[in-house]
Formats: structure tokens, C-alpha cells, sequence
């Protein structure tokens, strides 16, 4: 055989290899973004102008949040918080939009002091989708009921859900012990 025929050969099956290899390099990490941002992927692919475009999105989610100092709380802060909770849950009989409002600034006081930056609500969810993706909706609902409430537009049933979806997340951000779970880079 001659040096042509050869490389006739052999480049077309280098070529198909090598695009094989990038494929599955990148379903191995569409896979990997699925099951970290979990609900949080298909919102991001939905709102984004396409999925490069998406999943671009999460991998800077990814490396934002690993600049930040997310720490863990130590036992005295959880049984404060938890403490706190409480009384949040007490108020709710009796002045049950303050007790939202105030569940919403116990939720932000808490992620404060794990070290997430609080300033803007959006830019918050982002920070939490990395290690919180599943509460997300939880956090999402109950901040919309907080500002029905504040316009006094909330019904009761409204503000016992936004409750309910408050300690949702309240609950993952003091439980977790703000260990990041460190992932494989992409």
C-alpha cells in the first residue's frame, strides 16, 4: 500500500476518534452539571440563548462560588439560629406576615454568615444553585410570597407556605455544616 492510500485510511479514523472523544468529553460534562445543579440546570438551559451558552453559565456559577469562603458554623451559631427559628415559627400565630419577613432576614442573616454574599437576591440564588440547587424553588416561592406580604397581598395559606418553604432551605444552609462538596473540575 502505498503512503497515500495509508493516510487516506488512517486520518479519517483519527478524525472520527477524535470527535468521538470530544462528544462524549462533553456529555460527560453536561451529565456532571445535570446532577450538581439538578432542577437548576433545566431553568438555566431554558433562560439562556443556548445550551454552550448555559452551561457556560454554571461552570462560572461553579468557579464564583469556589472563590467565596463558604464555612461552616460552629454548634453555638446552629443552636442560635435554631433558637431564632423558633421564635420566627411562635410569631407566625400571631403576626404572620412580620413572621415572613423576619424568616426572609434569618435566612439572609444565615447565608451572610456562611460566607455568601446577601447584597442581591438574584445573584444569591446563583451562589446557592452550586451547592443548594434543590432548595432553590423552596427559596425562590417563599421570596415571592415575603414581597405579596409586604404589599399586604398574601393570604394566610400564602404565608404558612412561604414558611414552610423558607425552613426548607433554613434547614439545608444550617444543617449542611457548610462543608463545600468539592467537585471534579470540567
Amino acid at each position: 500500500m502505498s503512503t497515500g492510500t495509508l493516510l487516506a485510511i488512517i486520518l479519517p479514523i483519527v478524525l472520527v476518534v477524535a470527535v468521538a472523544a470530544v462528544a462524549a468529553s462533553l456529555l460527560m460534562r453536561r451529565r456532571k452539571l445535570q446532577e450538581r445543579f439538578g432542577p437548576e440546570y433545566e431553568r438555566t438551559m431554558q433562560d439562556a440563548d443556548s445550551r454552550m451558552a448555559g452551561e457556560r453559565e454554571l461552570l462560572d456559577r461553579e468557579k464564583r462560588h469556589d472563590s467565596l469562603d463558604i464555612k461552616p458554623l460552629d454548634s453555638r451559631a446552629r443552636d442560635r439560629y435554631t433558637r431564632e427559628w423558633t421564635s420566627v415559627q411562635e410569631e407566625f400565630v400571631d403576626r404572620p406576615e412580620d413572621a415572613v419577613h423576619d424568616a426572609d432576614r434569618l435566612v439572609t442573616t444565615l447565608m451572610h454568615e456562611r460566607g455568601y454574599p446577601t447584597q442581591d437576591f438574584e445573584q444569591q440564588l446563583r451562589d446557592l444553585s452550586v451547592e443548594h440547587s434543590r432548595t432553590l424553588e423552596h427559596y425562590r416561592a417563599a421570596h415571592d410570597v415575603d414581597a405579596l406580604s409586604s404589599r399586604h397581598e398574601a393570604t394566610t395559606e400564602q404565608l404558612r407556605g412561604a414558611m414552610v418553604h423558607y425552613r426548607a432551605l433554613f434547614d439545608e444552609l444550617l444543617s449542611d455544616g457548610g462543608e463545600p462538596r468539592r467537585h471534579a473540575p470540567a
